[in-house]
This record gives structure tokens, C-alpha cells and sequence, in this order.
């Protein structure tokens, strides 16, 4: 069970990252091509660093798997997921659509998440058998839940990119085809939308798990369902293609479209 401190902590490794991101956000900072060709700046590998230091330093037995650094105790079964800076496109283009996502997972299944966008001042938290809380700039925070929305041609769907789907595309496209409203590059702040109500879907593919392992209990604890595209369980060894969906009904007609 993910324990109040667990919340507490997660929060302190989020805003460790985001002051980081922010020092960094919009100056003229080098960029590094990692070997799949995706970018790398200072303010990411910093980010983790610290979130590191600070996992080994207060949870010295818990497992750690991050973007930048790679895996260490991953056995483990409490293991923290950390991508110090999701939405790095956006970073190094001045766009504020990026964050830091932060979860806890026990034996590969992720139990808490934070997605923490600290240039907009918004962060939302979701924790197994609680409802998930959106906090504002003003620093108010309040419970969410997902929109009632069964018809996909009322829908707005994300998406952070239609080149990301590769030999999947003909399959998104048959969602995309339907839906209202077909949005583009919302990172991490797309899921919060769909959280929040202002959004029915973010349909993804090629994600590793540091990219949807703190989605997953802020969408499902606003009452909302995130699954691979065959329906299952997100965990730790899933094949990286999601979706997210705020009414189960949606969920599953796109389901079917999905598999053709």
C-alpha cells in the first residue's frame, strides 16, 4: 500500500526536477542526441541525478528505473520511475507543455504518480484507491474525474506526435478518422487534461515505461482507464502502445478501431 510519506516524497523528487528544469527552461542550453536519436539536455540528466541522490539517501532499499541512467535494483519490489523531463521536444522549444513524472511502483505495477509541470505551475497526483487531486499555480489543489463522453465523434483525442506511431499509424488513424477533435503535442499535460475532464483520449505508441508509469494512476484515480492496446494492465513490461481514456465505453470502441 503506498503509504502517505510515499505521496510526500514523490512530491520532493518532483520539485527537486522541476526547479532544475526551470533553471534551465528557455536559455541556451546545448542539446545532445542520445542513440535513438531523441534529444538530451544538462537540465535532464541533472534532474535524475539529483532525484537519484535523493531516492539512495531516504529509500536506500527501493528500486530505481530512469530515462537518462538506466536501471538499478529494478527487482525490486518497490521500484521508483523517473522521467526527469517528459516532453523534451517541447523543452529545448520554449514550450511549456513538458514535466517531470515521478511513480512508485510495487512488483512492476506502478501505484502512485505524479506528473509535476512545473513551467505552468500545475501538478496532479494519483495514488491506487484514492482520487486524484490537481494542484494550480495559486497552489489551490482539488479532486478531478474523468468526462462521461461514449460517442468518438464528440471526442478530443491527444496525441504528442502522428510520427511516433510508425507501422502502428493505419490502426490510429482509424480513431483519429472519428473522433471531434484530433489534438497534437500536449506531452504529459495531455493525460492531466483527460484527468481533468477536458479531454476523452491520448492514444500513444513507442513509449518506454518512465513515460506512462505516473499516467496510469492519475487517469484510472479520476475514474478513467489506461490500458496497452490489447486491453491489459500497464506495468513495468508492457510494449510501450497506450491509451488513456476518460469513459469505458470510449475506451472500448477505440479498442476495437486500435485492432483492427
Amino acid at each position: 500500500m503506498v503509504r502517505d510519506d510515499d505521496i510526500a516524497f514523490a512530491g520532493r523528487l518532483a520539485d527537486a526536477a522541476g526547479e532544475i528544469a526551470l533553471r534551465y527552461f528557455r536559455t541556451a542550453v546545448a542539446v545532445d542526441d542520445k542513440a535513438d536519436a531523441s534529444p538530451v539536455t544538462i537540465a535532464d540528466k541533472t534532474a535524475e541525478k539529483v532525484m537519484r541522490e535523493m531516492i539512495a539517501r531516504e529509500r536506500p532499499e527501493d528500486g530505481i528505473i530512469g530515462e537518462e541512467f538506466g536501471r538499478e535494483r529494478a527487482g525490486a519490489g518497490r521500484v521508483w520511475i523517473l522521467d526527469p523531463i517528459d516532453g523534451t521536444k517541447s523543452f529545448i522549444s520554449g514550450r511549456p507543455m513538458f514535466g517531470t513524472l515521478v511513480s512508485l511502483a510495487f512488483d512492476g505495477v506502478p501505484q502512485l504518480g505524479v506528473v509535476d509541470c512545473s513551467a505552468v505551475g500545475e501538478r496532479w497526483v494519483g495514488v491506487k484507491g484514492r482520487r486524484t487531486t490537481h494542484r494550480l499555480r495559486d497552489g489551490s489543489t482539488r479532486e478531478v474525474r474523468v468526462r462521461a463522453c461514449a460517442d468518438l465523434g464528440l471526442a478530443t483525442l491527444y496525441c504528442s506526435s502522428p510520427l511516433m506511431f510508425k507501422e502502428h499509424f493505419p490502426a490510429f488513424e482509424r480513431v483519429r478518422e472519428k473522433v471531434k477533435l484530433p489534438m497534437y503535442g500536449g506531452d504529459c499535460y495531455a493525460y492531466g487534461l483527460v484527468a481533468s475532464g477536458f479531454a476523452d483520449l491520448d492514444i500513444e505508441a513507442g513509449l518506454q515505461v518512465y513515460d506512462y508509469a505516473a499516467v496510469a494512476p492519475v487517469i484510472e484515480g479520476a475514474g478513467g482507464i489506461m490500458t496497452d492496446w490489447r486491453g491489459r494492465p500497464l506495468d513495468v513490461s508492457s510494449d510501450g502502445r497506450v491509451i488513456a481514456a476518460g469513459d469505458p465505453r470510449m475506451h472500448e470502441t477505440a479498442l476495437a478501431l486500435l485492432g483492427g
